[in-house]
């Protein structure tokens, strides 16, 4: 069976910040993803086995169980990445109507991806592309494993629907697709009406986005066949410290 869909335009290392910049988003291929980490393709293809390693989900609302993930902190200083002791992800209701106001706990990323080489220069990599777009002392970032599955005969990639994240930049790479139909991306102003959707299909290419200008969703995934699955990495940048329940602190 043959599924159509829709070839996103790439932007090359040259032209990322200065399109970044004028659009508010820049979808790249995973070659140039590998050249901003200063790491070979195949290190980062190789990280890949961490995602059959993710517990499932226990927080999604809707009551499904098609969603699996791990989750890190960490701040970069310059060229220095300091990892941050696990903590609760955070959003407000103004981001996440669905499963924003909670802090929710997810298992903490696996020590052998968190110490891997071509991880640490992954994150060191996108900080210095944003900050050529944004002049940071410290990046606080976030790092969500996730893989979407058709248990249920349908999984959600964004649940929550189109959205922001309550960040400053928000990178989405596709790791993996498996027997899968859908899994669309759709990007589009936040304050506008211009768009774009397409199908991000090749191993570790990616979406980065200005949060801050553009909201985005991916569309739900059906299988091909008995069995399939999305994996994804989405990696936050924000500048003013982490989203943190106003609770903190209080308890």
């Amino acid at each position: 069976m043959t599924t159509t869909t829709l070839t996103p335009p790439l932007t090359s290392s040259k032209e990322l910040i200065q399109s970044l910049r004028t659009d508010g988003y820049v979808v790249v291929s995973a070659e140039t993803v590998a050249e901003l980490a200063n790491v070979a393709l195949s290190d980062l293809l190789a990280l890949n086995v961490f995602w059959n390693d993710l517990p499932r989900d226990p927080y999604l609302k809707d009551g499904g169980r098609y969603r699996y993930r791990r989750h890190a902190s960490y701040q970069i200083k310059g060229d220095t990445l300091i990892d941050v002791p696990h903590r609760a992800h955070w959003q407000s209701v103004d981001y996440n109507a669905l499963h924003g106001g909670i802090e929710r706990w997810f298992e903490p990323m696996q020590a052998q991806l968190n110490n891997n080489p071509a991880w640490k220069s992954l994150l060191l990599g996108m900080a210095h592309v944003l900050s050529s777009l944004k002049s940071v002392n410290t990046w606080f970032v976030e790092a969500h494993e996730f893989r979407i599955d058709t248990t249920d005969g349908i999984g959600r990639p964004t649940p929550e629907g189109a959205h922001r994240d309550g960040h400053d930049f928000v990178a989405v790479f596709l790791l993996d697709r498996v027997n899968i139909k859908g899994g669309e991306t759709r990007v589009f102003e936040a304050n506008g009406s211009a768009g774009l959707r397409f199908t991000l299909t090749q191993p570790w290419s990616l979406l980065l986005m200005n949060d801050e200008r553009m909201i985005h969703e991916s569309t739900p995934i059906q299988p091909v066949g008995a069995h399939g699955h999305r994996d994804t990495l989405v990696l936050t940048y924000r500048a003013n410290g982490f989203q943190d329940s106003p609770n903190i602190g209080q308890q």
